[in-house]
């Protein structure tokens, strides 16, 4: 249908293009929107701020020097993400908006249509991109003597010979680790925090030896840091040969303590809310993970990984690569989450949801859904009651895509717990519920191609069939019922600890097939939110507050 439309409108231009130059006497004025600006336009432009009143002169200093550092962590993962970075703009040419698409981008490759091609002058994204050789195939890979192969922190490239080897991260991007590390030491020199100048040093030793061990240990006891510096190895999804090798990128980020303080409590609460899990005492024997924490940050400045596409609202850190990580850190950002919500979710909600529940959709509920979507990720069940072993094992090529649900579904579960208990005090129950549904909206326009994208669905399509919500098709927005969406959540939280818990496969592969899908008439909302030219993310304009020395 997508394809038909635009070959149609493509045929009108045409026809509107053939009467201009049958009619000369008319000037004819036409409005610039090439492909290109279409994309661009998908992307809002939200300049990163924070108050930087509190920072002393040696904060500005270090910063100085961050900055520096984090750009060179940029000019690495471009090495990943694409390879020479100016042979691309040189190749683009005279075309702004290419250029400053492909800088969004990293590459030639959109990241909001599956990585394909956005102009014809490229070939399709390598599977290995830069980790490998874009000649060689999975056999190819595991045919490399030796397991240094498998090490998520090395690359494969060829030598004079044409052979394979591999490489490690500090030796295959020395000149910008080398870079990254001077000026972290430089910096860590104007560093008034002792715990952090510590903490920085040893990530700069880290840095040079692909080992963030010790440094990572440091990081997690940091408690009065103003600021805060991640750099290293971020997610391991860009590989899509082997799906081992990881992105590098770096924040520059500013503790936000009032809004970690507010959500702190709520870590607190795992042991309770794993007991109140809606399914029988044997589906919740297991001990949450008390020793995770959260925090909060604004955000001051993105690069590499960290700054591609769609932008991160928050991860969990540190990354485990090859060992196990017990014990992390949940660390969202706030001027992130918020510059969504002003940029997308509003512009979404004036236009699906029902004009009378529209004030219901408020930043402090969007940002309260976003945390306890991480805090669900610690709770309920990780090894099957019944001898079928881990519920990953269990539930085999399923299990991504029913924890993306059971973390999405329990956390308004949780929610709705906690206002039971007075304990989020100052927010309407119906402001949770309408702005989760119109994150819906907000989400679902990244397809339904990754496992979050079919857990959306099927929560939508369940939610519907439950009449959590319903359909207004004169107006063409949606309307919550509070009272069936609070059974709908409990129902469905129920029936996906149960999956779990019984690692029945069977179950899983049916509830996926039978409602991860898009419907026409959700397709139809979605693409008139398309054309209303709601963006579908955001690009920072960062940096300018911190390039000062």
């Amino acid at each position: 249908m997508k394809r038909y439309t635009l070959y149609c409108l493509s045929f009108f231009m045409l026809l509107l293009s053939f009467s201009a130059c049958q009619s000369p006497k008319k000037e004819v004025k036409t409005t610039k929107d090439t492909v290109m600006q279409r994309k661009l336009a998908n992307y809002a432009k939200v300049k990163l701020n924070a108050d930087l009143s509190s920072l002393s002169e040696g904060h500005v200093k270090l910063l100085s020097h961050l900055l520096k550092a984090a750009d060179a962590i940029d000019e690495l993962y471009w090495k990943q993400a694409y390879g020479d970075k100016n042979a691309l703009l040189n190749k683009i040419g005279n075309d702004p908006d290419m250029k400053a698409y492909a800088m969004i981008n990293y590459g030639p490759w959109d990241r909001l249509d599956g990585n394909a091609p956005f102009t014809d002058d490229f070939p399709p994204r390598p599977l290995g991109i830069g980790f490998f050789p874009s000649d060689i195939n999975q056999n190819d890979f595991f045919a490399i003597p030796g397991n240094e192969k498998f090490e998520p922190l090395t690359i494969v490239k060829k030598d004079a010979q044409g052979n394979l080897k591999v490489v490690p991260y500090h030796k295959a991007y020395k000149d910008q680790i080398s870079k990254a590390v001077d000026h972290i030491r430089k910096g860590a020199e104007f560093c008034d925090c002792p715990d952090f100048k510590k903490y920085l040093l040893q990530r700069a030793e880290d840095l040079l030896t692909d080992n963030f061990e010790k440094s990572d240990a440091l990081w997690l006891n940091l408690k009065d840091n103003k600021i805060d510096f991640i750099a290293g190895p971020i997610e391991n999804i860009e590989d899509h040969l082997i799906w081992t090798k990881y992105s590098y990128g770096a924040f520059i980020l500013l503790r936000n303590m009032e809004w970690t303080d507010e959500v702190k409590k709520f870590s607190l609460l795992l042991p309770y809310l794993q007991k109140n899990l809606p399914v029988e005492d044997k589906y919740k024997s297991e001990t949450p993970v008390e020793n995770s924490d959260i925090v909060i940050y604004d955000v001051l400045y993105n690069s590499g990984y960290c700054n591609a596409g769609n932008k991160l609202i928050g991860l969990n850190l540190p990354i485990g690569t090859e060992r196990v990580v017990a014990h992390s850190r949940k660390v969202h950002f706030k001027n992130v989450v918020e510059a969504k919500f002003q940029k997308i979710l509003q512009p979404i909600t004036n236009l699906v949801i029902d004009e009378k529940q529209r004030k219901h959709v408020k930043f402090n509920s969007f940002f309260q859904n976003t945390i306890f979507y991480e805090i669900s990720n610690s709770l309920g069940i990780s090894q099957t009651i019944n001898n079928k072993g881990s519920v990953k094992d269990a539930l085999k090529e399923h299990h991504a895509i029913i924890r993306e649900l059971k973390n999405d579904v329990l956390r308004m579960f949780f929610i709705t717990k906690l206002h039971e208990m007075n304990e989020l005090k100052d927010v309407d129950l119906m402001d949770n519920y309408v702005t989760h549904m119109a994150d819906v909206f907000r989400s679902v326009r990244f397809g339904v191609t990754d496992a979050q994208g079919v857990a959306n669905m099927i929560r939508f399509n369940y939610f519907k069939e439950q009449e959590a919500f319903k359909y207004d098709s004169k107006t063409g927005t949606y309307k919550i019922n509070d009272y069936k969406m609070k059974k709908a959540i409990e129902s469905l939280s129920k029936l996906v600890l149960e999956i779990q818990g019984n690692g029945d496969y069977e179950k899983a592969a049916e509830l996926i097939q039978d409602k991860g899908y898009i419907h026409n008439e959700l397709l139809n909302d979605l693409y008139r939110i398309q054309r209303a030219h709601i963006p579908k993310d955001i690009v920072y304009d960062q940096g300018d507050q911190l390039a000062m020395e």
